[in-house]
Formats: structure tokens, C-alpha cells, sequence
């Protein structure tokens, strides 16, 4: 049986480890604008702005697990997941070794935090969301 508080610890958990990935990553983008093969269209200001607005999606989507509006969350939730797997798309633009090794770990950080939100939202919408209910 799934008591109600551990998928909020366990999204807790997720979240503030995609937190501080995504953070560190977008700040070294941003300090390292120029060496990060990436597409014309991004901007420094952009960098900053879009990690400002992809948090404040994420941490809206916690709040509305916490408080059981599941559907609100998992759709905040979502667009919050493709902040880190959006990190991925670097190796679009660029070869394997136009990347540093630090490059490398921040980007498959931001990969594997954006895959355990969405890892989440999907175990949560097929097995612990209904469980609850039923519990209520």
C-alpha cells in the first residue's frame, strides 16, 4: 500500500536533485555561452529566463501533487521534465568532442533529472493517482 506522503517525498526528492542540476547547468551555459554548441536562436538572457520560467512550472506542479490536483501537476510536471531532457538536445549541435568532460556530466545530469520527473509523472499517473484516491 502507497501511503499519500511518499510519492510527495519521493517528487520532493526528484525535483530538488532536477533543481540543482538544471541550476548549475544553465548557470555554466550561461558563464560559458560561446564554448556550448547550440542553436543560433539561443541567447544568454533566454538561458536564464527559460530556467527562471521551466522552475517556477516544476515547483507549481510539486505544489499541486502536494495538494492532490494531480492533473494540473503532471501537466506542469511535463513541461517541467523537458527542462532536462532539453539538455540533450546540445548533442545535436555539436560532436562528442566540442564538449568538455564538466559539459558532458551537467548535460546528462539535466538528462537523467528531466527523465526521473517524467519517470515520475508516468508512475504516478498509471499506479499511485488512483491508489490514493481509492484510499481516500
Amino acid at each position: 500500500m502507497v501511503s499519500q506522503t511518499q510519492p510527495v517525498l519521493i517528487l520532493k526528492g526528484l525535483l530538488t536533485f532536477s533543481v540543482i542540476a538544471t541550476l548549475i547547468h544553465f548557470t555554466d551555459n550561461y558563464l560559458y555561452f560561446e564554448h556550448y554548441p547550440q542553436p543560433a536562436w539561443i541567447s544568454q538572457f533566454g538561458i536564464i529566463r527559460t530556467w527562471f520560467l521551466w522552475t517556477a512550472t516544476g515547483v507549481l506542479g510539486y505544489w499541486f501533487y502536494k495538494n492532490q490536483r494531480f492533473m494540473l501537476a503532471q501537466l506542469c510536471l511535463l513541461i517541467y521534465a523537458f527542462c532536462g531532457l532539453s539538455s540533450l538536445g546540445h548533442y545535436l549541435y555539436g560532436s562528442m568532442a566540442e564538449f568538455s568532460p564538466k559539459m558532458h556530466v551537467l548535460i546528462l545530469a539535466d538528462g537523467l533529472a528531466g527523465a526521473g520527473i517524467l519517470g515520475f509523472v508516468l508512475w504516478s499517473f498509471f499506479f499511485i493517482e488512483r491508489r490514493i484516491k481509492t484510499q481516500s
